[in-house]
């Protein structure tokens, strides 16, 4: 079974969506420590003005020094970001091929008020990979199994809980990642290459690290193409609870 680990991020880019496309289990790993300033809360969107960075506002004091989990992490409910983040994308995207077909889903996500950060993320994320058109790939969050060790034993400990035996990984974890311990265990590793081929965006020059709501407003259906190509595609649509039988730019464990 290929089993994908990577921690929940917001409207991620195209190669999280890749590695969810190459799964049969995607993990969230939703109980390792927050990282300030990293993509669990925030990405970037096209505009007219050039990127722009899309910020959740979270109640995140001490995390790093608290070693607080992604899945403790508060939503900052003080002010309207919700509203604002829509309001954004809705004047970067309304001229977009594909605006009318995905505005109501943003609009359906962006009326929601989640307490917890991954709470929201994880949902946008699965929501996602479904327009996508990944359909068999599941999902569950690393926080409800039993999980011991550290850095590579403990990704050795989800994937021998979950029955997996071939891991999918970004490249920034090789400065970490233990081959030799996967392989001990029976498990076989495969390290991911991003190239993706250039797609029409609104506004020039073309900009490849980008959330993954650019993409689908410009290409709609064909989306995929420009992921993994124009084979086949299985993948995902079950949400953080789903129980499995136990028989870039974006650094961050396994991206």
């Amino acid at each position: 079974m290929n089993c994908v680990i990577l921690q929940p991020s917001y409207i991620p880019w195209r190669g999280y969506f890749h590695q969810i496309s190459k799964a049969d289990l995607f993990i969230f790993y939703d109980d390792v420590q927050y990282d300030t300033g990293g993509w669990r809360n925030r990405n970037r969107i096209k505009t007219a003005a050039g990127a722009r960075w899309l910020t959740i506002p979270v109640h995140s004091q001490g995390a790093e020094t608290l070693q607080r989990p992604i899945n403790s992490i508060e939503i900052c409910w003080d002010r309207k970001w919700n509203a604002k983040h829509l309001a954004v994308i809705e004047n970067a995207y309304r001229t977009a091929p594909y605006f009318n077909q995905y505005a109501p889903l943003l609009r359906s996500w962006y009326q929601q008020q989640p307490r917890l950060l991954a709470d929201f993320t994880i949902q946008q994320t699965i929501g996602l990979a479904r327009e996508l058109g990944i359909e068999s790939t599941k999902f569950l969050c690393a926080s409800t199994l039993s999980i011991q060790g550290t850095k590579t034993e403990r990704l050795v400990s989800i994937l021998k809980q979950v029955g997996a035996n071939h891991y999918i990984c970004g490249p920034s974890a090789r400065v970490y990642m233990d081959e030799a311990l996967l392989n001990a265990n029976g498990i076989t590793l495969e390290w991911m290459e991003y190239s993706y081929p250039e797609y029409p965006q609104l506004y020039p020059p073309f900009d490849p690290q980008i959330s993954i709501i650019d993409l689908l407003m410009m290409t709609g259906p064909d989306a995929g193409k420009y992921i993994w190509g124009n084979f086949a595609q299985r993948g995902g649509g079950n949400d953080c609870r789903t129980q499995v039988s136990l028989s870039s730019p974006y650094a961050g464990a396994g991206e």
